[in-house]
């Protein structure tokens, strides 16, 4: 007789039964349990079947394996009142609040989830589907990252900020918004970094003729992927200046993203000079004080880079 296929998946559905597939069962296996089924059906992370595609187990491991170290971030922090808080910027779908949210906001009984996001659409999207699923603590806002800094709908402080494949500068953005709103955490995946490789190819020639270290950004190929590296090293140093102590490992694996570095910075209080200084030097050494330092709290007057260590 044909077995019938059941009409829908929950979550005591994940360990495969007598008469479930076991292709079936071993894809349920791979979530987490008390996980909404609903909630990943509606991100397309699982299809109406209550299956996984390639596509969408390769999302749903980079979720995870970000679920992963932030959620003992979460752990770390005090408790406040309307506490742990945290800003999602460049949401997109909001993947990570919704999962962050479903798998520890909402045993947890309170704290709130800020989703920021440029789109219009994906912001209202998100909206209906926190309303559907009584996710009553999350927020979306149509915000760039730049614009939220100074957000009515943002408290005052924010205790995590994430920033997942922010592209370009939205990252720096990011940091900016982190400091500006005292954020114990911040947890970057920076993604697309131009404007770096854009300043390195303005003085190449100067550069050629003033240092032997101008081969490394020579060819166009060097000049992007070195730009990226160069500014991940100045952020992690200005987060280092600004009395955050930085943590720099690999998301996921090569095959499921390139652009896979993840910055983990936990406030300390602890503002090194030396990383300021070391700023300061990398700025002048590739030419790019007057391009880039104000970026990174160095202007053309010091104090900035001054009051970052001294106060």
């Amino acid at each position: 007789m044909k077995q019938q296929k059941p009409s829908s998946v929950t979550a005591g559905q994940r360990v495969r039964g007598k008469g479930q597939p076991q292709s079936e069962g071993a894809e349920l296996q791979e979530l987490r349990p008390g996980q909404s089924i609903e909630l990943l059906k509606e991100l397309h992370i699982l299809t109406r079947e209550g299956r996984l595609n390639q596509d969408s187990r390769r999302k749903l491991k980079q979720v995870y394996h970000l679920f992963n170290f932030i959620e003992p971030l979460l752990a770390e922090l005090p408790v406040h009142a309307g506490g742990p808080t945290l800003a999602d910027h460049g949401a997109g779908k909001s993947y990570l609040g919704f999962i962050l949210y479903d798998l520890y906001f909402k045993a947890l009984g309170h704290g709130h989830i800020y989703g920021v996001e440029t789109r219009a659409e994906l912001v209202e999207k998100s909206r209906v589907l926190a309303q559907r699923l009584h996710f009553e603590r999350m927020s979306f806002l149509n915000l760039s990252v730049a614009e939220s800094a100074d957000a009515r709908e943002l408290p005052a402080q924010i205790d995590v900020v994430t920033a997942l494949h922010a592209c370009d500068t939205a990252t720096d953005d990011a940091i900016a918004f982190g400091l500006q709103k005292k954020a114990r955490v911040m947890v970057l995946v920076p993604c697309c970094q131009a404007e770096m490789a854009t300043c390195l190819r303005q003085g190449k020639a100067l550069q050629l003729a003033r240092t032997p270290l101008a081969e490394l950004w020579r060819h166009p190929l060097h000049t992007r992927e070195l730009g990226s590296q160069v500014t991940n090293v100045l952020r992690c140093l200005y987060l280092e200046a600004s009395g955050y102590q930085v943590t720099v490992t690999e998301l996921v694996g090569w095959e499921h993203s390139m652009k896979n570095e993840l910055i983990i910075a936990r406030y300390t209080g602890q503002k090194k000079r030396s990383a300021a200084e070391r700023l300061r030097a990398l700025l002048g050494e590739f030419g790019l004080e007057h391009a880039m330092g104000g970026r990174f709290g160095v202007g053309a007057d010091q104090s900035l880079a001054e009051d970052m260590v001294t106060h």
